[in-house]
C-alpha cells in the first residue's frame, strides 16, 4: 500500500530529463518511469529481485562493484507438468529460466555482458531455487551434466565462489542424493576441475563469506552476517553459533534454508531463504526458525518474505522484531501470499508506521479459482482486494542504496520483455539507521 509519507514518481522533472545531465556520484542516479533503469555507480547497492515467474532469483551488486547471485529458481514446465496455478514464464517461454537469469545479468551486471559472478549462493535445495530437473533438460556442452537453473546460470557465466549449506558432504539431515542433486554435484566437479570454481559451506555466525573483493577498504559500513545455516543459528556473540535442531529429528528442507542480514551504513536487509515461523499450535518449539532468528537480526529496512508469501511465514514475532519498512514477496503459485500472511504484513498491530509491499506476480488464470479452493470465497476476496492497496504486483523489484546507505529507492522494472524498462519509482525512503541518528 503507498503512504503519505513516501513520495511517488511517476515521471522525472522535465528539466532534468531534457539537459541530459549525469547525477553526482554521491547521489543514485534517476529513474523515470517508460526509461531504462540507470545503471549501477560505484557507491551505490542494488538488489535486483529478478522475476521469471518460476522461482526465486536475486542479484546484488555490491558498493564496489563485487557482484552475488542469490538462488536461479527454474521449476521448468513440460507437456502434462505445466502447474495450472502457477504464474506464467517472464518474459515469455521462448527462453528457460535460466536463461533470461543470465540475460538480466548481463544487462545490468557493471563490468557488461562479459562480467563474472564473484558470488553464487543457494539457500536451499529446491527446485524453485536451484532448478528442476526434467528427463529432457538439455545437457551442457562438455556432457557432463544437465541445465537449469543454477547449472545453465553457471555454464553460462564464470561463478568464482559458489556456497551452499552443506558442501561437501551433502548428508545432512539425510543424503541429498536425488536426480536434481547428482546434477548439481556433477556441476560443481566439472567447474571446479575446468572452470576453477571455489566451492564452501556457508557457516552461521561468520561475517567474512561474502565481502567486497574489489576496494573492502574504501566501504568500511557494509557487512553481510551469515545468521543461519542447517538449523544452526548465531547468538549474536561473536561468530558462534547454536544447532536449533534436536539430535535424531528429521527437519525439513525449508528449515535448513541459509538466511542473512546485510548492512551498509544505515541500511539493513534481511533474506531467510523458505524458513518457516507460523506453525500449527501442536508443532515443536524448534520448527520455528523465524523467532530463533529475529532477535539476532534486529530491526531491518527491507525484508524478503520468508518462503514466498506461504501461510508459514513472516510470524507475528518475527515481523514485530524485524519492522521492515519493504516487504518484497518473489512470489508463482496461487497460494502466495495466503490472506494470514497479508493481515500480519499489514498489521499495525504488530508493529507501527508505514510499510510498502511488493509482489513480483499477482494475477493469472485459474489463480482466483484455485485461491478459492485454498482460502475459501471471502478470504479470497478480501486477499485480491489487498492486492490493490499495495506498492506494486507485478515486475523485477530492485531495491537501490544510495551511497552511504542513508536512502534507498525502489524501482519496479517491467518482466514483460528482456530490455523493460521502469515501471515505478518508489521512495526515496530514510534507512532506518539515519532516521535514529538524526534523533
Amino acid at each position: 500500500m503507498r503512504h503519505p509519507s513516501v513520495r511517488f514518481f511517476p515521471v522525472v522533472c522535465l528539466a532534468v530529463v531534457l539537459s541530459g545531465l549525469v547525477s553526482s556520484p554521491a547521489a543514485a542516479p534517476l529513474a523515470a518511469v517508460g526509461h531504462p533503469l540507470p545503471p549501477w555507480q560505484r557507491g551505490m547497492l542494488d538488489i535486483h529481485q529478478i522475476n521469471t515467474g518460476t522461482g526465486n532469483a536475486a542479484l546484488f551488486i555490491l558498493p564496489d562493484g563485487t557482484t552475488w547471485l542469490l538462488d536461479a529458481g527454474a521449476v521448468n514446465r513440460s507437456g502434462s507438468r505445466e502447474p495450472r496455478y502457477d504464474a506464467p514464464q517472464r518474459p515469455d517461454t521462448s527462453v528457460r529460466a535460466g536463461q533470461s537469469i543470465v540475460r538480466y545479468i548481463r544487462r545490468v551486471h557493471p563490468e557488461g555482458e562479459g562480467g563474472a559472478l564473484d558470488y553464487a549462493m543457494l539457500t536451499h535445495f529446491h527446485d524453485d531455487h536451484m532448478g528442476t530437473l526434467l528427463p529432457e533438460s538439455p545437457t551442457a556442452k562438455s556432457g557432463a551434466y544437465q541445465l537449469t537453473g543454477i547449472t545453465e546460470v553457471g555454464d553460462e557465466l564464470r561463478i568464482r565462489l559458489l556456497l551452499d549449506r552443506d558442501w561437501p558432504e551433502y548428508s545432512y539431515p539425510a543424503p541429498s542424493g536425488g536426480a536434481m542433486m547428482l546434477n548439481y554435484r556433477a556441476f560443481l566437479q566439472w567447474q571446479r576441475e575446468h572452470r576453477g570454481l571455489q566451492v564452501a559451506r556457508f557457516e552461521a555466525g561468520r561475517n567474512d563469506q561474502i565481502g567486497l573483493r574489489r576496494a573492502p577498504r574504501d566501504f568500511p559500513s557494509f557487512e553481510v552476517r551469515n545468521i543461519a545455516a542447517n538449523g544452526r543459528v548465531w547468538t549474536g556473540a561473536g561468530t558462534t553459533a547454536r544447532t536449533r535442531f534436536p539430535e535424531g529429528i528429521m527437519p525439513n528442507e525449508n528449515n535448513c534454508s541459509l538466511a542473512f542480514r546485510l548492512t551498509y551504513g544505515a541500511f539493513t536487509y534481511f533474506n531467510g531463504g523458505d524458513m518457516a515461523g507460523q506453525l500449527a499450535p501442536t508443532s515443536a518449539a524448534w520448527t520455528d526458525l523465524e523467532s530463533a532468528v529475529a532477535w539476532v537480526t534486529g530491526p531491518v529496512d527491507v525484508h524478503a518474505l520468508n518462503h514466498h508469501g506461504t501461510p508459514d511465514g513472516a510470524n507475528a514475532f518475527f515481523l514485530s522484531v524485524l519492522q521492515p519498512r519493504v516487504h518484497i514477496l518473489s512470489t508463482y503459485a496461487s497460494s502466495q501470499p495466503g490472506p494470514e500472511v497479508m493481515r500480519r504484513m499489514l498489521s499495525e498491530r504488530i508493529y507501527p508506521g508505514p510499510r510498502d509491499i511488493f509482489m513480483t506476480n499477482t494475477h493469472w488464470p485459474g489463480r482466483r479459482e484455485h485461491m478459492v479452493k485454498l482460502y475459501g470465497e471471502k478470504e479470497t476476496a478480501w486477499l485480491l482486494e489487498r492486492f490493490g492497496e499495495i506498492a506494486s504486483t507485478q515486475g523485477h523489484v530492485v531495491v537501490r542504496v544510495e551511497p552511504g546507505g542513508a536512502r534507498y529507492s525502489v524501482l519496479v522494472v517491467d518482466d514483460s520483455k528482456v530490455d523493460g524498462g521502469v515501471r515505478s519509482v518508489h521512495g526515496p525512503y530514510e534507512s532506518r539507521g539515519a532516521a535514529r541518528a538524526a534523533r
